[in-house]
């Protein structure tokens, strides 16, 4: 079951707020097991969760590593029928260099980069390389990042809609942790 924003568009708005504030709850969970049992819990099990967290009830395969092809704009991901080995390389390199690369944004970034030219999902491939990109920031500092949750209701036209709800912007699909400016400079940096 799903709704389609064409077909529906207060709703598809209403959906995709709670689904965001669902895989924002979610995330919060995994980083707290990662906490306690350390960067192997982040697999593809994690992604697979936080993914279909965001995309329930507005795209039909959440969760699941996409089986057709994609195009993003200029960028082609590669075949689908690669996805699976290029997952498999994206979390070997994030478990290979945990332990030798110390600074705590390359690891997040290179996750946030690479998951969004992977495109491992049909839909939903932004908020999820968002979320990991968090999870892996919080786990490098050995905690959640220190900030207040921002539990705000409201709209602003910027060319888009925007709402803002619980340490989360959502605008037309994307998730971003409205925190960052409060913890960017809390960052240990060695």
């Amino acid at each position: 079951m799903s709704v389609r924003e064409s077909d529906n568009p207060e709703l598809y708005a209403k959906v995709q707020e709670q689904n965001l504030l669902r895989q924002y709850d979610l995330l919060l969970n995994c980083i707290e097991i990662g906490l306690a049992k350390g960067i192997e819990s982040f697999d593809k099990y994690t992604l697979w969760s936080l993914n279909a967290a965001a995309v329930a009830n507005i795209a039909q395969f959440g969760g699941r590593y996409r089986e057709e092809p994609i195009y993003v704009g200029n960028h082609l991901p590669p075949h689908f029928k690669d996805v699976g080995n290029e997952m498999d390389r994206f979390f070997s390199i994030i478990h290979e260099n945990w332990g030798i690369l110390d600074h705590p944004t390359i690891l997040p970034a290179y996750a946030l980069w690479r998951l969004n030219w992977i495109h491992p999902f049909v839909e939903g491939n932004g908020r999820t390389a968002r979320a990991a990109c968090y999870y892996l920031l919080c786990m490098r500092q050995g905690r959640l990042l220190p900030g207040k949750k921002l539990c705000l209701s409201g709209s602003a036209k910027t060319g888009s809609h925007i709402t803002q709800h619980c340490g989360m912007r959502t605008s037309t699909g994307m998730m971003v942790i409205s925190m960052f400016p409060r913890w960017h400079n809390t960052l240990q940096i060695s």
